[in-house]
């Protein structure tokens, strides 16, 4: 077997037989690589954690909900309204809605103070795939008749025009 020099000098042992020590030198092009990619590999892992509509929720269980609001929950990844809906019976559901980012929600005409509790709203959405009180809001349309996309920019997430 023949072998073929790659180029790469191997230090020469000193006289003892033991190798001379390599020293590690970082270059300044490891370091600018580590600080350029580094930031990247971050951003990895929350887009990987996000879930898919369909991991959660049942575009066959399409709901229409009438409610007060009890709460919102204005967090990342995904805002939350709590509403108390009630039921033919006249008994409450509290439902819990997911709706888009807070950045969304901002860029789309929501604010923190756009449900406050008390506000009467509905919400067309779609229901968990559990049968939970929990869905996916697509639109909700305010007491004054105002319209706004709930929803989350998700490919898998089904939407119906309710004027349809």
């Amino acid at each position: 077997m023949k072998l073929i020099s790659s180029g790469l000098q191997v230090p020469a042992r000193p006289a003892g037989g033991e190798p001379a020590p390599v020293g590690r030198k970082s270059s300044v092009g490891a370091v600018i690589a580590a600080a350029l990619i580094l930031p990247w590999m971050g951003m990895i892992v929350p887009a990987s954690a996000h879930h898919a509509f369909a991991a959660e929720y049942d575009a066959k269980k399409h709901v229409i909900l009438k409610g007060t609001v009890t709460k919102m929950e204005w967090i990342n990844p995904h805002a939350w309204i709590h509403i108390d809906v009630k039921k033919p019976d006249g008994n409450l559901e509290e439902w819990m809605i997911e709706f888009g980012t807070p950045n969304t929600l901002l860029r789309r005409g929501f604010t923190r103070d756009s449900l406050k509790p008390g506000t009467e709203i509905t919400v067309d959405g779609y229901q968990a795939k559990d049968s939970a009180l929990r869905a996916n809001g697509r639109d909700v349309t305010l007491p004054d008749g105002k319209k706004l996309f709930a929803g989350s920019p998700v490919a898998d997430a089904p939407y119906r025009d309710p004027g349809k």
